[in-house]
């Protein structure tokens, strides 16, 4: 049999043996998620639900026109407060990890991969959210800006 063809047999045979490599070799963000403790799905989502807000404040706020109250302490904290979440978040996991090492022993890589890549992704979207809450802020201060420098 050509080594071509073999390959999906093996990682059919990978599923069937070792499902962690099966796992490792297709994470996505969704897959990150799903297979996810509850309390670091929850991070994920209060980090996205923050991120949405934080849009909707800022077209609340430059929509409403002279009307300029509301919002700003928000995004202010959004924009410290979500990469720390991340980070406490990705922390955490560590933390899991090391307890679960402790119990079973030393993992091999592909066992530990969607640990890895559940914890990165979570300094990331942490990231990610203060990015959004700092661009959101800067607007609504410039906006703030336009309106009292016209008055």
């Amino acid at each position: 049999m050509p080594a071509s063809r073999s390959l999906p047999i093996l990682s059919a045979a990978a599923l069937l043996i070792v499902p962690d490599v099966a796992l490792a070799q297709s994470l996505t963000p969704v897959t990150i998620f799903f297979e996810a403790a509850p309390s670091i799905k929850a991070i994920i989502l209060a980090l996205v639900v923050a991120a949405i807000a934080a849009v909707v404040v800022t077209i609340r706020k430059v929509a409403t026109g002279s009307h300029l109250t509301g919002g700003s302490a928000y995004l202010s904290a959004l924009r410290l407060g979500a990469p720390l979440l991340g980070l406490l978040g990705a922390t955490y996991n560590a933390l899991l990890w090391f307890i679960a090492m402790a119990r079973v022993g030393a993992p091999t890589m592909q066992i530990l991969a969607p640990g890895l890549a559940e914890a990165t992704f979570l300094v990331v979207l942490g990231l990610l959210v203060g990015v959004v809450g700092v661009v959101c802020h800067w607007i609504v201060e410039a906006r703030v800006d336009r309106a009292v420098l016209r008055a």
